[in-house]
């Protein structure tokens, strides 16, 4: 068991009501499954078990949430508790309990199961050959070509596959004069989704 400092943090700056509901959460969960592990994901406390979420909690202004992942329920707020606001707000505890121990099943019995094969990456052993007119833009802007020479070939598929995608030609003249543009100033292809 691994205890994640980031969450007694969290808890600290909890707002006074929420902080005996999340320290009680976090007792139970590993009072029940003493071998879970402690994690922050999406920004809010979870609780781990041989790597997969078990569950997670958070707090809020006005009310605290208990998520037991794999349980498929989802109450009148994020968990299937609804709005924690005093511990009186959680079910019994022999509930939780059993809650618990099920996802700790779950996780097993994953474990044991088949598993299917992995899916291909999106862009992996994938290709587009180069279309002659992108070529020729290339050739005429040595600093277009050294980039997109330099990139990685997920990145080529991306300028590949946009431009291939036009389906009327003033559109593909658009893109491949974009296309250089961007190239030229050294931007992938999705640059304006970066940070």
């Amino acid at each position: 068991m691994t205890y994640e400092p980031r969450i007694d943090d969290k808890i600290v700056q909890a707002a006074p009501f929420a902080r005996p509901i999340l320290e009680h959460l976090r007792a139970l969960v590993h009072r029940v499954i003493p071998e879970a592990d402690e994690a922050i994901k999406w920004g809010m406390p979870h609780f781990t078990y041989r790597d997969k979420n078990i569950a997670g909690m958070a707090a809020f202004k006005a009310h605290c949430a208990f998520i037991i992942h794999g349980d498929g329920r989802q109450g009148d707020a994020m968990g299937q508790f609804g709005k924690i606001a005093t511990l009186a707000d959680l079910p019994p505890e022999h509930e939780l309990d059993a809650k618990l121990l099920e996802a700790k099943a779950r996780i097993d019995s994953e474990g044991t199961a088949l598993k299917r094969p992995a899916k291909a990456k999106p862009n992996a052993a994938r290709s587009i050959a180069m279309p002659d007119d992108f070529s020729a833009a290339l050739a005429g802007n040595g600093a277009a070509a050294a980039t997109f020479a330099g990139f990685p070939p997920s990145h080529r598929y991306d300028y590949l596959e946009w431009i291939t995608e036009a389906k009327r030609p003033e559109t593909r003249a658009k893109r491949i004069g974009e296309a250089l543009e961007w190239l030229a100033e050294g931007k992938r292809r999705n640059w304006k989704y970066e940070r």
